[in-house]
């Protein structure tokens, strides 16, 4: 029965992950995902999961520990010399290396990517990733790394971070799908690199210009 039970929301997790992905978080019904899932429960997600929304967080949780986990052991690998391209590596590594790990076609970028472009549900699932103290400690160092620039402009640049690095996966993960070559360890380190870059580059005009509502970083 257990096993069953597991089967079965581990399959309405997998359909909507997909119909998120392809088609948009708000034009997805929840009889769509039972549908496709091939189950002729319609309340299949509220049995399983308790209402959308917890779909939604069950869907962003999925393999957080194991990334979180890969973070931490390459936190403790760092030494005093470490500088901002080592704390992103630490940060978006085991991100990409989740993404290499899935079978082809697969979706989860594509997935994170559509919740950051619908600010409802981005914000009623803010709490799951603020909460996240691995990544929350990593932003923290980042930010002390970054302390010689004024912490409004680090602030603005960390807003950037998560769409540009959601983007590149997303397009990659699109592209596999369309039978491109795997190049994940490329976009990793093409997205570190730039990452770096991005975050400590001189600031050359001092205007109050960032003026996008602060979002959670959705990785």
């Amino acid at each position: 029965m257990g096993q069953h039970s597991d089967r079965a929301r581990e399959t309405l997790l997998n359909s909507a992950e997909e119909l998120f992905a392809r088609d948009g978080i708000d034009a997805v019904s929840n009889r769509r995902i039972t549908e496709h899932a091939g189950t002729a429960n319609h309340s299949a997600i509220a049995y399983h999961f308790g209402g959308r929304d917890e779909l939604l967080r069950a869907l962003l949780g999925r393999h957080l520990e194991e990334m979180n986990r890969r973070r931490t052991a390459l936190v403790a690998s760092l030494n005093d010399d470490s500088d901002v391209r080592d704390l992103l590596a630490c940060l978006l590594l085991p991100w990409i290396e989740h993404l290499a790990s899935l079978p082809v076609p697969s979706w989860r970028a594509r997935f994170v990517f559509q919740v950051r472009t619908v600010p409802s549900v981005a914000e009623a699932l803010a709490g799951l990733t603020t909460a996240n103290p691995v990544v929350e400690d990593l932003v923290r160092r980042l930010q002390a790394a970054l302390s010689d620039l004024p912490p409004r402009v680090v602030r603005g640049r960390f807003e950037i971070l998560g769409p540009m690095t959601l983007g590149v996966c997303a397009e990659h993960e699109a592209r596999v799908h369309e039978g491109t070559p795997p190049a994940w360890t490329g976009v990793g380190y093409f997205l570190i690199d730039a990452s770096a870059g991005m975050l400590a580059a001189p600031v050359t005009h001092p205007d109050d210009y960032l003026t996008v509502p602060s979002t959670p970083f959705l990785l």
